[in-house]
This record gives structure tokens, sequence and C-alpha cells, in this order.
């Protein structure tokens, strides 16, 4: 196996420029498989990492979102008196009462406006339910004023100003005391304010979500069997976590479709590229094959010599697709959430097993190049090959 290894080694330096281009189509065929993994990880990552599994989170039955939800006052009340819902050191229980509208600002790189999820929330609640949330300049939105805290994505690619500047929507000013940080997750492209004033502002009776921290993280099943049968309620309770990964899954599933078309049908003309070049390699070789045939190497031995040669070129390939890759690794990009309809901003994210499945894939690649010149060079006759060379 070493000799047989050495030899495909050997005959890949020799042609190297050869197989350096076979490799570079291989790699930029990987490069966008990669690419497209760790854009939809990306969008996962961000959607699912923005809730808690601590958390449990009621919306209007039959909606999908928190934007198409409406819960009354009445039905708020009840759902944050749920037993499951553990309570404050002052007797009353951790939930937060939220309400989700969309307005459209403009990007700050071409002026185009883009929806905007603003979410009126507690000041305290709200932000101790989610204490990955933090404040990295200025300080909460205060009860009843018109302030606001921004997203880190927002301040950054939006026109909104800075710190003590305003922002109109709703039909009134509101003052910018804050931005907040997330680690890259879903709230970053949010804006914040008090929940009675949000609603006030857009005339809204209603509330969009109840978020409430639960005592007993094993208890949820129990809690959401009894609020699908409690006759006063037409909620449905679901894990903050599944709410979110449930946001991700239309357009996660699109961008891997579309991806994985492409990348086949690129990865079709590497396949052509890469058994061209191991019938060239064969076509040059005729008498070194009639020679090996003639020491007493086998059939079987010359077939697994070319098919090591096809793959050490899709491994080479696949190094240098995700090589390139990694460098988006720090990349964010913004796109509208087919779930909600407003603007979201996530990263590329590649994990270890987009690695593992990009250079599986290459390797396949080169498997499926040269298999059939592989299975040529074994039947070469020995008379025959050594009088050609």
């Amino acid at each position: 196996m070493f000799i047989l290894a050495r030899y495909s080694y050997r005959n890949l330096w020799v042609r190297r420029l050869t197989t350096m281009l076979t490799a570079g189509g291989m790699g930029l065929v990987v490069f966008v498989f990669t690419a497209v993994l760790m854009l939809a990880m990306g969008l996962e990552r961000t959607l699912v990492s923005t809730g808690s599994k601590d958390n449990v989170m009621f919306i209007r039955r039959s909606s999908e979102t928190e934007v198409q939800s409406i819960l009354d006052r009445e039905e708020a009340a009840i759902l944050e008196s749920q037993p499951e819902i553990e309570a404050t050191p002052e007797g009353r229980r951790f939930a937060a009462r939220e309400v989700v509208v969309l307005i459209s600002l403009n990007r700050r790189s071409d002026r185009s406006a883009a929806n905007i999820t603003v979410r009126g929330a507690d000041p305290e609640d709200s932000f101790a339910l989610r204490p990955q949330l933090q404040i990295s300049s200025g300080r909460r939105f205060r009860s009843g004023a018109a302030e606001v805290v921004i997203g880190k994505s927002i301040a950054r690619r939006f026109a909104v100003g800075g710190l003590g500047e305003t922002i109109t929507f709703g039909m009134r000013p509101w003052t910018i005391v804050g931005i907040m940080e997330s680690g890259g997750n879903g709230f970053e492209s949010e804006i914040w304010g008090d929940a009675n004033l949000v609603m006030n502002s857009f005339r809204r009776p209603v509330y969009s979500s109840v978020i409430g921290r639960l005592a007993d993280p094993s208890a949820f099943p129990s809690l959401r069997e009894r609020v699908m049968k409690d006759p006063r309620l037409t909620v449905e309770a679901s894990r903050e976590t599944e709410y979110y990964a449930a946001q991700s899954r239309l357009m996660a599933r699109f961008i891997r479709i579309l991806g994985i078309t492409l990348t086949l049908i690129f990865g079709l003309g590497a396949v052509i590229g890469s058994m061209v070049t191991m019938y060239a390699a064969v076509s040059s070789r005729v008498a070194e094959i009639g020679t090996l045939r003639a020491l007493g190497f086998k059939r079987r031995t010359i077939l697994s010599a070319f098919l090591m040669e096809s793959l050490f070129l899709g491994f080479i390939g696949g190094l240098l697709g995700l090589f390139a890759a990694s460098f988006m690794d720090q990349l964010t990009i913004s796109t509208m959430n087919w779930q909600t309809f407003s603007d979201l901003s996530f990263r590329f994210t590649l994990t270890r097993s987009i690695a593992l499945d990009a250079l599986t894939f290459a390797v396949v690649m080169g498997l499926a190049g040269g298999i059939l010149p592989a299975f040529r060079a074994a039947r070469m006759n020995i008379v025959t090959s050594l009088r050609l060379g």
C-alpha cells in the first residue's frame, strides 16, 4: 500500500500543472458546496441561539410567527399565572408580555428600504429572560418613556443615527438610548422599546406573545397539554428555542436545495475534468503500465494505483476549496427572513461536520472521475502496452 501511495503521489507531482488545474476546478466546486452549507448553518444557528431552552413562548394557535399572533390581556394574565412558570422573589411569575410589529428603515449602503422588527418589551423581565442580551453602549429604555435600544446589526447597517439621536416610527419620535449585543443572534436585528408605549403608538390593543421562564424545564409537556385543553385560551406553547428553530427551516431548506443543485451541476463539470485528466495520464503511461504488468503487478494493483491518484486529486481539491471557504467564516450578510418578512443579519458558520462533508464530497468527485480511466488501465494487455509504448 505504501508503494502504491508513493507511486500515485510521484505521478501527480510529475504532472503538477495538470494536477493543480484539475484540483483547482474541484476546489471551486467544493468552495460553493461548503459556502452553501455554511450559509444555511449560519442562519439556523443565528435563530436557534436567539432563544433559551428554559423559556416557554405562547402565541396564537395556528400563527407561525409573533407578527401574526394576537393575545388579549385576559389570555396574557392566564398564561402568566401557570404554575410551571418560575416565581420571582417578590412572588410574581417570571414572565413578560411582548408585542412585535414591523417598520421600514433605509440601509446605509444603498438607502434601500427593509422591514425591521420592533419588539415592545418589558425593560426588566424581557432582558432578564434573555441573559445573553447585553447593553454594549448606553442603557436600557425606561418604562413609559419614548426610548429604544437598537441591535448591533441595526446600528451598523441602517441609517438610524447613534446614541441620543431620534428615530421616528409609530407616529412619534423615539430616542436611542442604548445599543445591545447578543452574541450574533436574531435580537441584534431588532429594535426594543416599552411594550405599552409601542402598543399605543401603533394603536394595537393586543400582545403578540407571552414569554415565561420554566421553573422546571421537564414540566413543559404538561404545561403545553394544559394550555391546549383550556377553553379560555386559543394559544399554543413551544420552547423558545423550538420556536426560533422553526423560523429558520423554510429558508435554510431553500438555500440547501438551491446550493446543492448548483453544486451538482458544477460538480459534473469537475468530474468530467478529472476524468479527462486521468484518461490523459493513462494514455501517456501505456508503456509504464505494460512494464508494471510484466514485472508481476496484478490488474487490481494497477486499478488501485490509478484510483488512488484520482482520490488524491479529489482530496487536494477538497482542501483547496475548504481553505478558501474558511475565510468566509467572518463574513456577515443580511437577508429577509421569509417567515417574518423582516431583515435578519447572520454569519457564515463553518463546523467540523461541514468540513467533513466537503472533504467527503471532494473525494467522491475524484473517485467518480477516476474510476473509468482506472478500469481502462487495469484491462490493458501486457504485450499491447509494451508495443504501443
